[in-house]
């Protein structure tokens, strides 16, 4: 049996946290698997170096966010409400209706936060780092982004049609 005062907890800080910046391709992929695996990469889980009070995450790129992909039949059933704050004011859209609206990224957008915990500094610097782009194109060329294949992954995480 190991003596107890040579078993350390390691606890990383935050000037040892190196953080890459990664390029998902959003294209096909079912919006619960992706947004699950970005929220687990922006927290840092992904790292041995882990240390759930730090912000260990990756910056992350989705490009081609109108693409992603609903199963069953969540594009007419989930429905999102809100509040105006006016009597009578409870509005609603479908998820099908958000992908084919003016900002179909904000599907995913908030797939991702709501992973996250809310209402808190750390999630709010985490999810600074998310960047979410309609179209195949996006700004962050100069940073060298490296491309994750989430599709190769798991077979499920793809769906096409």
């Amino acid at each position: 049996m190991r003596n107890a005062a040579t078993m350390k907890t390691y606890s990383a800080k935050p000037s040892e946290v190196k953080r890459k910046w990664v390029l998902i391709d959003a294209d096909g992929l079912v919006l619960g698997r992706l947004a699950s695996i970005v929220a687990m990469r922006l927290r840092g889980r992904h790292k041995p170096m882990y240390t759930p009070h730090i912000d260990c995450g990756d910056n992350i790129i989705i490009v081609n966010a109108e693409k992603v992909r609903l199963t069953g039949r969540k594009a007419e059933r989930k429905v999102f409400y809100w509040h105006t704050g006016y009597p009578g004011g409870v509005k609603s859209r479908t998820a099908g209706q958000t992908l084919a609206g003016k900002h179909p990224e904000r599907l995913l957008l908030k797939a991702v936060q709501r992973m996250i915990k809310r209402d808190k500094p750390l999630s709010r610097a985490q999810l600074r780092k998310l960047h979410v782009y309609v179209g195949p194109e996006h700004p962050h060329a100069a940073q060298n982004p490296e491309v994750l294949d989430v599709a190769k992954m798991n077979p499920k995480n793809k769906r096409s049609g």
